[in-house]
């Protein structure tokens, strides 16, 4: 509301420091103070770059020994402004990454001891099973879980409790009052086999863990693949087979139904923005050979959000257009292939799956082995759930990515 009130509180936060001195200054979200300066129309001198100036002044003041260390934190490292990263301000820049496997299993650790949980429960089995996942998601987990077992009247969080919390926390929670038309169940149940036939037939790929045509948040099914261990690079064959489990969904429609619905929408839509990513990111393209071309030149205007521009040509633009939808009808192709090699599997875990809504990876392997399944009883309790379409190939990393998921 007053002019410089940003600016003088930044000096009475360093003199109470000095006078308390030696101490530490910690700024959480420094982005919210820091980001590039140019911002603001006609060059303008806005509160919050008054506010940074102080901030740079304070920091890098004639006083050397004022015995005053100040550390930041923020997840925008990017939009910060040049100056704040100089040496004599912040000089050490320190990455905290996802954590591996070891470090989730020590952060569960920490969660699970403020509840009850069952003896047999193996905090390293959980850990594997959450790829790509950071302290926040890990304690969530913890907590889903100890109220999913409450909610049933149990004294200790079971296996299954963590089970359903992990895909709470990957998908969303169920909706299993969600009617949907036999029809529409049937293709969804063909579309998430596809995808588990193809991932499963693809040579060193990952485990799928669960096959679902529940809906989970805005997904109406879903297929989940987990990586035996942590990977922090991916081959060009590893991503074109992400592409082709991405679109055997789709191509399972068509081979069955023969024709699309629109369930393949956010898969196709993953797929195309990956393929996009091999030939202009990571440089996977014989025409076009070792160079990125999505970089682009950004003016510093609001943070450098806005007003960028291009560097590729027209004619570069089209052979990126034409490689990727080469990429992309490959591996149609090759998924149409394995689908149509292996029709019997894909029928027979369609059915399984419009039976049970669920199968896990020990269901897969033995409908490919052509071992029958343990006979099926529906809780007659249960509200019937419906489904479609959504990937979760959590080997991305999700995203976490999360990912692919």
């Amino acid at each position: 509301m007053f002019v410089g009130v940003g600016a003088s509180r930044v000096r009475d936060l360093f003199q109470m420091a000095k006078r308390n001195a030696p101490a530490v200054i910690f700024v959480d979200e420094i982005d919210a103070v820091g980001r590039h300066r140019g911002a603001g129309l006609g060059g303008g001198h806005d509160e919050r770059e008054q506010t940074l100036n102080q901030l740079l002044v304070e920091m890098d003041g004639f006083d050397q020994n004022a015995n005053v260390i100040v550390i930041a934190a923020t997840n925008r490292p990017d939009i910060l402004d040049p100056a704040l990263l100089r040496p004599g301000r912040f000089d050490r820049h320190i990455h905290v990454p996802s954590p591996n496997i070891k470090e989730r299993e020590e952060i569960l650790k920490v969660h699970a001891q403020k509840v009850k949980m069952s003896k047999g429960i193996d905090l390293g089995v959980i850990a594997r099973r959450t790829p790509g996942f950071v302290g926040s998601d890990l304690a969530n987990i913890i907590n889903e879980s100890a109220l999913l077992a409450a909610r049933k009247g149990k004294d200790v969080i079971e296996l299954s409790d963590i089970e359903e919390a992990i895909d709470r926390v990957i998908a969303g929670p169920e909706k299993k009052s969600r009617v949907m038309q036999e029809h529409e169940k049937r293709i969804i149940c063909f579309h998430e086999s596809g995808h588990a036939l193809v991932a499963k037939k693809i040579p060193n790929g990952d485990p799928v863990h669960k096959v679902s045509i529940i809906p989970r948040g805005p997904a109406l099914g879903y297929t989940l693949q987990l990586p035996i261990e942590d990977r922090y690079l991916a081959s060009q064959e590893e991503l074109f087979n992400k592409i082709k489990i991405l679109l055997g969904g789709r191509c399972a429609e068509k081979i069955v139904f023969d024709q699309y619905s629109t369930g393949a929408q956010n898969d196709l839509q993953k797929a195309t923005e990956l393929a996009y990513k091999m030939i202009t990111t990571f440089g996977m393209s014989r025409r076009l050979g070792a160079a990125i071309f999505g970089a682009e030149e950004s003016e510093v205007f609001l943070g450098m959000d806005f007003s960028k521009r291009s560097r590729v040509s027209e004619k570069t633009k089209q052979i990126i257009d034409e490689e990727v939808k080469d990429l992309i009808t490959r591996a149609e192709r090759e998924s149409t292939k394995i689908l149509l090699e292996n029709r019997e599997f894909l029928d027979k875990m369609a059915e399984e799956l419009f039976k049970r809504e669920n199968l896990i990876g020990e269901d897969i392997d033995k409908i490919l082995k052509g071992e029958k399944l343990a006979e099926y009883r529906k809780d007659e309790t249960e509200v019937p759930p419906q489904n479609e379409n959504k990937e979760t190939g959590q080997s991305e990393t999700d995203s976490g990515d999360k990912t692919d998921s």
